[in-house]
């Protein structure tokens, strides 16, 4: 196979002719989006030439430690994400299970997929721990973001019928039942759709940049295969425990509605 083709920054400039599209579109039609549309390409931008020098330090460097650091900061701006997310709408214990659950879910996951399934040795190489991790960690956090949100509007929508409910007797579990089935399905609902037209409607992210540089196709499709199994998992862990302790958050020692 051919080498890489790398693009030099006047390339990579040419592809900022789409921002100019989507920005005259939006001029066009009256949208006010344009300083969210610049803040958000200068941001990206900014934060991948960063990420690409301190990468290719760690990638120099290895340590378990750093690679643990990088990992956990990762985790860190996944929670303070979706905390600006929903900000003002977040009680303290709702915060400390989503903060609890991000953690406990990704971090499982990511080293069941690291020692277990790629089985990297040593376990900390920068090179395959951080990229896997972060897309763990990414879609986890899309996850447990649509399970707050669905969480939060069905606890607000459907607080009479939880109320009826407690008053025939039933427990706030029992109670809250229905609502936690279809928070988890609005959750992990992307992730599947993603699943299903895999390969066929899409190439994904991983994939092509491991064929892009000179991977063969078939190792690229079973590590995609594996990764995205593993993503499947984050997400519904990360989000089945958000909602297996986030619940109790909307209830006093009483067992009433607060």
């Amino acid at each position: 196979m051919s080498g890489v083709i790398e693009l030099s920054i006047w390339q990579v400039a040419l592809s900022y002719v789409f921002v100019l599209v989507v920005l005259s579109i939006i001029i066009k039609r009256g949208i006010r989006r344009e300083r969210e549309l610049l803040l958000a390409s200068l941001r990206m931008t900014v934060q991948l030439i960063l990420t690409g020098y301190v990468l290719t330090f760690i990638f120099e460097t290895p340590s378990p430690w750093l690679t643990l650091l990088i990992v956990t900061f990762m985790v860190a701006y996944a929670i303070r994400t979706v905390f600006q997310k929903f900000k003002g709408r977040l009680s303290t214990p709702l915060k400390k299970t989503i903060a609890g659950a991000m953690a406990a879910g990704t971090f499982s996951c990511v080293f069941y997929f690291i020692l277990v399934v790629v089985q990297i040795d040593p376990w900390y190489q920068p090179q395959y721990f951080i990229p896997l991790a972060g897309m763990m960690i990414g879609n986890s956090m899309t996850g447990i973001s649509l399970g707050v949100k669905s969480l939060l509007d069905g606890m607000t929508t459907q607080r009479q019928l939880v109320e009826d409910a407690l008053n025939l007797g039933a427990t706030p579990k029992m109670a809250t039942h229905d609502i936690i089935n279809s928070t988890f399905d609005a959750a992990i609902m992307p992730t599947i759709n993603s699943m299903l037209g895999m390969g066929v409607i899409s190439l994904p992210g991983m994939m092509t940049g491991q064929i892009l540089s000179g991977t063969a196709p078939t190792t690229a499709v079973m590590y995609q295969i594996a990764i995205m199994l593993g993503i499947m998992g984050a997400v519904s862990l990360t989000v089945i425990l958000l909602l297996q302790f986030g619940y109790k958050s909307f209830f006093n020692d009483q067992d009433q509605l607060v």
